[in-house]
């Protein structure tokens, strides 16, 4: 009689053992909770290569830094080449664009180091990323040209045009020549052409100029003064209905802190269908620094998004980055606010909405090479 107590007791034993043992195997098959659906947590949809001197991370080793934690990148460099004024900064060569009172300058050879890079790897590593076309001046009436000719030169390489900077704390003041505007008819023009072609555009224009009373910590106040950049921003997106315009950083910056209401701002152009081309990204950890700086606007931002989960796009803003810890750095400050979307939400974000925007505008680009194949010395887009 004692044996067979001994048995049950030991049996039972073994059967929560077994139990125990396919629990913890399941928990760690089982993929990290952000996860969507495939093998990867997130595509970029913003991302630069290089530097504002033009230096910058080795395509191939960013694919390792990427891993198995990015899929598909938008990749491109900086269409801005901070100048070394011996007479302002000696041998101290500055690095970034608030390194100098020097000016910065439109760089256009980023496009061909891009296009060189991409072409470089093989078919199956170029599969994960999506360049984009920048050295352009949008204050010039040829900057479409540019990018025509860059599509013709490089085919099968670009999916868009940007990250381009139109009005931007610190830097537009800096650029040597014309100030962009967002009333200039050069960037209608290149954006009349954006849309003929398929290409995605991504701009940066702050929504509000440096420490404007419009501004404040939260975006859950009710309106105030209207800021600066914001009607023309619309006026523009609305002159090309065309083209797939995605708004970065959401018009925020590094001290262009949310406008009061910024949620409501954003939420009110994504109801309407005159907005129905555009998208946001919420790169940059100056960005995330602001949705996630308290519970309240971290959940402002997640309702926002689960509102509309097919219209915002996550992208790192990273530059140049040496090691996954440093790319991964915007993506691990969004925790929180990835754990107040719900899971369609969540994987529209990350992944979804990049493919299908991404995916599209391969097909497009494609097509319009091919019907435009050979004709490079044919005369400027309309």
């Amino acid at each position: 009689m004692k044996g067979l107590q001994v048995f049950r007791s030991n049996w039972r034993a073994l059967v929560l053992l077994s139990i125990s043992l396919a629990w913890c195997a399941a928990a760690i098959d089982k993929p990290r909770a952000a996860s969507g659906p495939g093998e990867y947590e997130f595509n970029d949809s913003h991302f630069h290569l290089t530097n504002y001197i033009q230096e910058g991370t080795n395509i191939k080793t960013f694919l390792g830094i990427m891993g198995n934690e990015a899929g598909r990148v938008a990749l491109f460099g900086i269409p801005l080449q901070q100048q070394w004024s011996f007479r302002d900064d000696g041998e101290r060569a500055p690095t970034y664009y608030l390194n100098s009172d020097a000016p910065l300058y439109y760089y256009s050879f980023t496009d061909a180091y891009i296009a060189t890079a991409y072409k470089s790897l093989s078919r199956e590593q170029q599969a994960r990323f999506d360049p984009m076309i920048t050295g352009f001046n949008p204050t010039d009436m040829y900057a479409a040209d540019h990018i025509r000719r860059v599509l013709l030169t490089f085919p099968g390489v670009f999916s868009g045009i940007g990250e381009f900077t139109i009005h931007k704390e610190f830097v537009s003041s800096k650029i040597a020549g014309e100030v962009a505007s967002l009333k200039d008819p050069a960037l209608d023009r290149i954006l009349d052409f954006a849309a003929e072609v398929g290409l995605i555009a991504i701009i940066h224009n702050d929504i509000d100029t440096p420490f404007s009373p419009s501004q404040w910590g939260s975006a859950s106040a009710e309106p105030g003064p209207q800021p600066a950049y914001l009607s023309q921003m619309q006026a523009l997106i609305k002159r090309h209905p065309k083209t797939t315009i995605i708004w970065a950083h959401t018009g925020m910056g590094r001290v262009v802190r949310p406008v009061k209401a910024h949620a409501a701002i954003l939420d009110a152009m994504l109801t309407d269908g005159a907005y129905s081309n555009l998208y946001f990204d919420i790169s940059w950890t100056e960005v995330a620094k602001y949705i996630v700086s308290s519970p309240e606007t971290t959940r402002i931002t997640a309702d926002l998004i689960n509102r509309h989960p097919d219209r915002f796009l996550f992208g790192s803003d990273e530059v140049a980055p040496r090691d996954q810890g440093s790319y991964l750095r915007v993506y691990e400050m969004y925790a929180p606010l990835f754990a107040l979307l719900t899971r369609d939400a969540s994987e529209n974000l990350r992944l979804k909405n990049y493919d299908r925007l991404f995916d599209q505008a391969r097909r497009r680009v494609r097509a319009w090479e091919a019907a435009h194949a050979g004709v490079s010395g044919e005369t400027s887009p309309k």
